[in-house]
């Protein structure tokens, strides 16, 4: 950010500002659009495309922008883009073709949805940050090897948890610290959390029920966690991770100890959670240094004798730190957070109740399941039902209560993209082996 504000700023001089289009318009989308028109200097939310255009007009509404035009043509788009005029459309692919777009935020939280948006943006030369974990988690490794050889961005956003855990770890990183655990600090975790436990705090708070849910169930932050190691190649310790809870209030630095020494300081290092402590909902990394000189000086700055040093970020600011991987991107080709390469971890799904043969699985957030992290080569091993491509999946069989499902219970839906990209993610990344 401290090289990203004076980039904006020179961008807004030159009135040259990155073009952004978006894609979604809920709750954190409005929020998105609010920030990037009226605290942005530099960049120009030019377009939103939402399934419902009245979604796309609140969202403009909100940030203070009353006139907008319905564009059904890439054409119309551009030029709208090219006179002014801020753009509203029902169809993404529009967004994605047009040449004055310089990057697309997506913000949908879907995934088979999502993954059509993201891929049709990546093969039209259009830098993406997603602001969804899900699709990232599901087949990101893929999606960021077509960015790759389309020469554009794909990454996670600044502001969210897994963005800004990463922030902290390059930080953490670089002045020589070896980090051993990326950790997220959470004030709630139960896996039986649905719609219904949850509508209370949805409606105070503007959110959908399902969204709220699987933060409280714990399905977004396995999500959150698994993105994160497949962007450090870090591991989880077990399925579901270890996920410590403590007392309420409970100082970060004094839940490092917690941890199993030895998982930590042997392979690649893990990610993890805690609940209860405190600063939440901030997150953290553990590393350790070998050198006795340089350890004595980080006791001396008050991160303790070691062997583990924690390092913390007390906030997450989502929708306000969100546009600067956006200028991130397109001025730096830099990724705020995106797959080294082959997946190290992803989500897979649990029963949330005892489950009949013959049910139709709901979606992430919902009554039917939750998910967990897992390794992945377990996951192929097993034959595990990834959490990204279970909702529709009929089941073939009873599935009792906390049991992971597999491939081998389910009956997969015909003819949906994000299978066939997970296919080919599989087929790509075990030729590299």
């Amino acid at each position: 950010m401290i090289i990203v504000d004076k980039a904006l700023e020179k961008r807004a001089q030159e009135n040259n500002p990155i073009r952004v289009g978006m894609v979604g318009a809920g709750f954190m989308g409005r929020g998105l659009a609010l920030q990037i028109l009226s605290a942005i200097k530099g960049m120009d939310l030019v377009a939103v495309c939402n399934r419902h255009l009245d979604g796309a007009q609140r969202a403009y509404a909100e940030a203070g922008v009353e006139e907008v035009q319905i564009v059904e043509t890439v054409a119309q788009l551009e030029q709208a883009i090219d006179q002014g005029r801020y753009a509203i459309t029902d169809n993404p692919r529009l967004l994605a073709e047009a040449d004055n777009i310089d990057a697309i935020i997506e913000v949908t939280g879907a995934v088979e949805h999502s993954a059509h948006v993201v891929y049709s943006a990546i093969q039209h030369g259009k830098h993406v940050v997603m602001m969804n974990a899900e699709l990232d988690s599901t087949v990101g490794p893929i999606l960021k090897v077509y960015a790759d050889r389309a020469g554009v961005v794909l990454t996670n956003a600044d502001g969210d948890q897994p963005g800004v855990i990463m922030n902290l770890y390059r930080f953490v990183k670089g002045i020589g610290v070896r980090p051993v655990l990326c950790g997220n600090i959470k004030g709630l975790q139960d896996p039986y959390r649905n719609p219904t436990t949850q509508a209370g705090f949805a409606k105070k708070w503007g959110q959908a029920a399902n969204m709220v849910t699987s933060f409280a169930d714990g399905t977004k932050i396995s999500f959150e966690q698994a993105i994160v190691a497949n962007g450090t190649g870090m591991r989880v310790a077990r399925r579901g991770m270890l996920g410590l809870t403590v007392p309420a209030g409970t100082l970060i630095q004094e839940v490092a100890s917690l941890f199993p020494l030895e998982v930590l300081l042997e392979g690649p290092g893990i990610v993890d959670y805690v609940v209860g402590a405190t600063p939440g909902p901030g997150v953290f990394v553990l590393g350790t240094h070998d050198q006795p000189t340089q350890k004595h000086y980080l006791n001396l700055y008050k991160l303790g004798e070691g062997p583990l040093y924690c390092f913390y970020t007390p906030y997450h600011l989502c929708h306000f730190e969100a546009p600067y991987s956006v200028a991130r991107a397109v001025l730096f080709n830099d990724a705020a957070l995106a797959p080294l390469g082959k997946p190290c971890v992803d989500v897979v799904a649990t029963a949330k109740i005892d489950l009949e043969a013959g049910q139709i699985l709901d979606g992430i957030g919902y009554y039917m399941t939750y998910g967990e992290c897992e390794n992945y080569d377990v996951i192929q091993t097993e034959k595990l039902l990834p959490m990204g491509l279970a909702e529709g999946c009929r089941l073939k069989r009873d599935v009792a209560k906390d049991q992971t499902l597999t491939y081998d219970d389910v009956e997969v839906p015909a003819g949906r993209f994000i299978d066939q990209l997970r296919a080919e993610q599989n087929v790509y990344f075990s030729s590299l082996d």
